[in-house]
This record gives C-alpha cells, sequence and structure tokens, in this order.
C-alpha cells in the first residue's frame, strides 16, 4: 500500500480528488468538519452538497464550454459527473440534478470505497510534516481558523467576495393560472421551467420594492466583492431598472398560452429542483433580502402570490486565494510544495469547475505518491483551460474567479481552405471547432496519463 493522502473538504472538488487517488490504489483520508461544525451555507453532513442552484448548466458539449467540461470530466471518469448523470432532473438543454440524491450517491459512493476514510473534526492549521501530502479542497466556505492558518502562510495573497443562495417553493404552491411550463425557445421538455409573466406595471412596481428593500447588512470591516455570474438579484437592480430583463426575467423565446396574444413585459422562470419535481428554484434570483422581505416581494409575481417556501434565499461569504503567485503548475503550495489546493478556493467558479480541479488535484498527488510523471492537460481542453486561467498571473492585482469560457481557450479563428484562402469560422461552428479540437485533444491525453 502507498502512503496515505489527505483530503480537507468532501465538497465536490474533495469527493472527486479522492475518487481519483483511490481508483489508482492510494488511501485517502478525508478530514470534514461537518456534522460537529456547519458553514454559514450548508444544511446537511452529506458530500458534494450543492448549496446554490441545483443546475451544473449546459450540457451541450457540441457548442457550450460549460458542457465541453463535463463530456471531458465523463471521458475521465468522473465520480461527479457519473451522481450528476444519475441523479437528473429535466432541465432543458442545462444538466440539473436532484440536490439530496446527488450528494447521498456521492457520500455512498466514498463511504463504500475501501481505500476512503473519514474524520469529522475540523483543520485549523497547515500541517507541517512534509511527509504527508495534503489537498485542501475547504472550499469558498473554508473556516475562518483554517483561513487565518492560509493567509499567514501565503502573506496575506487572498481575496473574497460574496455569493447569494436562489430561493426554493413548493411546486404546488405555485397559481397555474397564471404561469405556465415551457422551456426558452421550447427547447427540451416543456415541463422543464415553469414561467410567471408580468406586464410593464407589475415589473415597475416590483423594482421598486426591490429597491427599497431590508437587505441583510454587513460588518464594518467587510468589503463586497461580488462574482458578476452570481450577483444578487437587487444588485442587479441597481445597476439599472431595466437590467434584470436582460437577465434572469427576460421574457423572450416564451409564449403565455394564459395570453398568447399579449407579450410579456418579463417572466420569471423556475426550474425543477429535486427528482420528484415537488419543489422548484427561482432562477437566477440569488439575494441577501431578510426573509421577510424576500417572502412580500417575491409573492408580488403573478402565479407566486400565494408561494411557500422551501428555502429562502441567503449570503455568505467566498474565499480564495491568488492562485498565480501562491501554487505553482501542478496546483502545490510553493511554500509548501506537500499540500495541494483544488476547487473554488483556487478561484476557479462553478461546480463543475471546481470538480475539474479536484480531478486534477487528485491525478497531480497520484502521479507523485506512484512516482509517476504528471502530464499537464492541454490548453485546448477544458481542463487545461481552466488550469491556465489559474496559473495565468498577468493581471494578478485584478485576479478573479473564473467559469469555463471559449474566452480562456487558445482561439480559434478560422481555417485554410484546400484552395489555399483562409475561411474565417463564425458563431456554432467556432464553437463546435472549439470543442473538436478539445475532445481530439483530451483523448490524446488520457491515453498519455
Amino acid at each position: 500500500m502507498a502512503e496515505k493522502v489527505h483530503i480537507v473538504g468532501a465538497g465536490l472538488a474533495g469527493s472527486e480528488a479522492a475518487w481519483q487517488l483511490a481508483k489508482r490504489g492510494i488511501e485517502v483520508i478525508i478530514h470534514e468538519m461537518r456534522p460537529k461544525k456547519f458553514s454559514p451555507a450548508h444544511k446537511s453532513e452529506w458530500c458534494a452538497e450543492l448549496v446554490c442552484s441545483n443546475s451544473l448548466r449546459s450540457d451541450d458539449f457540441e457548442h457550450n464550454a460549460v458542457g465541453l467540461m463535463h463530456e471531458e470530466m465523463r471521458r475521465a471518469d468522473s465520480l461527479i459527473m457519473q451522481c450528476a448523470d444519475a441523479c437528473k432532473v429535466p432541465a432543458g438543454g442545462a444538466l440539473a440534478v436532484d440536490r439530496e440524491g446527488f450528494a447521498h450517491m456521492v457520500t455512498e459512493k466514498l463511504h463504500a470505497h475501501p481505500y476512503i476514510s473519514f474524520i469529522n473534526e475540523e483543520v485549523t492549521e497547515l500541517p507541517e510534516n512534509n511527509n504527508e501530502k495534503y489537498i485542501i479542497a475547504s472550499g469558498p466556505l473554508t473556516s475562518e481558523n483554517l483561513i487565518k492558518a492560509i493567509l499567514k502562510e501565503t502573506n496575506n495573497q487572498y481575496l473574497n467576495f460574496y455569493d447569494a443562495i436562489a430561493p426554493v417553493v413548493y411546486k404546488d404552491s405555485i397559481d397555474f393560472t397564471k404561469a405556465w411550463y415551457q422551456s426558452r425557445y421550447d427547447k427540451g421538455d416543456k415541463f422543464d421551467y415553469i414561467n410567471c409573466p408580468m406586464n410593464k406595471e407589475q415589473y415597475e412596481k416590483f423594482i421598486e420594492e426591490l429597491l427599497k428593500a431590508d437587505k441583510v447588512e454587513f460588518h464594518d470591516f467587510e468589503k463586497a466583492e461580488y462574482f458578476d455570474g452570481c450577483l444578487p438579484i437587487e444588485v442587479m437592480a441597481e445597476r439599472g431598472r431595466d437590467t434584470l430583463l436582460y437577465g434572469p426575467m427576460k421574457p423572450v423565446g416564451l409564449t403565455n398560452p394564459h395570453s398568447p396574444n399579449i407579450k410579456a413585459h418579463a417572466v420569471v422562470q423556475l426550474r425543477q429542483d429535486n427528482k420528484e419535481d415537488t419543489l422548484r428554484n427561482i432562477v437566477g434570483f440569488q439575494t441577501k433580502l431578510k426573509y421577510g422581505e424576500q417572502q412580500r416581494i417575491f409573492r408580488m409575481i403573478p402565479g407566486l402570490e400565494n408561494a411557500e417556501f422551501a428555502r429562502l434565499g441567503g449570503i455568505h461569504k467566498n474565499t480564495f486565494i491568488k492562485s498565480p503567485i501562491v501554487l505553482d503548475n501542478y496546483l502545490r503550495l510553493k511554500s509548501k510544495p506537500h499540500i495541494r489546493f483544488a476547487g473554488q478556493i483556487t478561484g476557479c467558479e462553478g461546480y463543475i469547475e471546481s470538480a475539474s480541479i479536484g480531478w486534477l488535484a487528485g491525478y497531480f498527488t497520484a502521479c507523485e505518491v506512484l512516482k509517476q510523471e504528471a502530464i499537464l492537460p492541454p490548453e485546448t481542453t477544458a481542463f487545461g483551460a481552466m488550469l491556465k486561467h489559474l496559473r495565468d498571473d498577468t493581471n494578478i492585482e485584478n485576479f478573479q474567479p473564473m467559469n469555463i469560457n471559449f474566452g480562456i481557450f487558445p482561439t480559434i479563428s478560422g481555417e485554410t481552405t484546400a484552395n489555399g484562402k483562409f475561411h474565417k469560422i463564425k458563431g456554432m461552428d467556432r464553437k463546435k471547432a472549439y470543442t473538436q479540437r478539445a475532445l481530439a485533444d483530451l483523448q490524446k491525453w488520457l491515453e498519455a496519463i
């Protein structure tokens, strides 16, 4: 038996890293503070709990960078993708999961593996013994004690921002004399989304109440640094009264069967949140409104006047390190190379992105333990593009969390045709060119490792 590897945190990244190590015959000890201690956002003791949305976003691997990362993870035998596919619920072109079923399955698989064991304790210090390998996958909700230890070791090279959670309602409390089922542009199954329409007057009143509502206050020593991909709805409204019409309340691609000849000014969508379809989360409605204000204002939405909430929105602080400064190309802490970091604490953003960095941390660590050469993923793949972001020190002062997107891949602008002329690739063809190149290069990399 090879040496043991310790993993701090049983979120998406920690769970994936543990799986990749264990499948390679390496014994893993997962240190998870729950259920003895909970972060401000976690509610259960299960591994890989999804605390924000239940959606892993687009599953279109031919034209979307997120969908491409799903496919790359599938081909790389990802635990997270195995469980996500097994627990999927209807969501149009997106991959959404039954939250509890997904977390239960990940937990059961990890506990059943003979090479994986758990210690339920809070890790408060970085390990000094360089003979033991650690992966810190404590997530964006890392406990204050461990954060202090990380800051001390990294000379305070850190940033933080605030992430908000969308509310969830019971489906049987939705008024279907006003709401209707339809996916935008009829993509996917028509039952994937429930839509609640607003006319202009209702929208203006909603925005007015949203702007003056009581919100959760920050402490004097805290500074809000929101990630643009997960802004609270009231913050979006503060950026302009019509901002939401181009975001989560856009009315395009939808026709209200109750009034087919009247175009809605705004539409609120609710996505399936569990396998039984008894719960629906309000898409894009992350919020830091106080609980009473959430109920009052969100019940102004036509169809949700009598909504019963299974979970109200909340706010929590997310912390991440300046990875390009403190980590090497293989995710090792430069000052303590026996320690790796993985997941959202590194500055990736999103569920599948976090899991992918967990996959890489597990693979890199396994190579060290087994004394094999670790091969970096090609930058043309989603794996490699995400890792490249964590190594890019071009604008280190403004280093921010990043979702996977084609903008961080090596550019494809066109191709030279048989007659020697340059042809510029545009639109969907260009996106498909990125994914085809990525999957071809991924296959070569997987064969090499």
